[in-house]
């Protein structure tokens, strides 16, 4: 488990964007669509596509306690799922558009 909080903290570092997805998700395909609208950077991992999916999943929970995909950061923050995504699009997060955020992060 440790090994598998260090590779998704790692992710979540190394990108401007992080979505932890599943391959079949709707949720996570309109997710990764509101960011392909935008020309946006960033990085997808399948987790059921990958040996320690189910790890990192678990991982993520006990970081955010959200357990369900799509699980986004932009910026090192978390966002949360595709209902809160489309809650910044619609809303913003802390006085910021989502465009605002993506270039702050580096993802525009």
């Amino acid at each position: 488990m440790e090994a598998a909080q260090t590779k998704a903290q790692q992710l979540i570092d190394d990108n401007a964007v992080m979505i932890f997805s599943k391959s079949y998700c709707p949720y996570c395909n309109n997710a990764k669509g509101v960011f392909n609208s935008r020309d946006a950077k960033y990085k997808a991992i399948e987790l059921n596509q990958i040996d320690d999916g189910d790890d990192i999943q678990s991982a993520l929970h006990k970081m955010t306690g959200q357990r369900t995909v799509p699980n986004i950061f932009i910026g090192g923050a978390h966002i949360g799922g595709s209902s809160d995504l489309d809650a910044v699009v619609k809303n913003g997060k802390n006085g910021k558009t989502l465009e605002e955020l993506l270039k702050e992060a580096g993802a525009l």
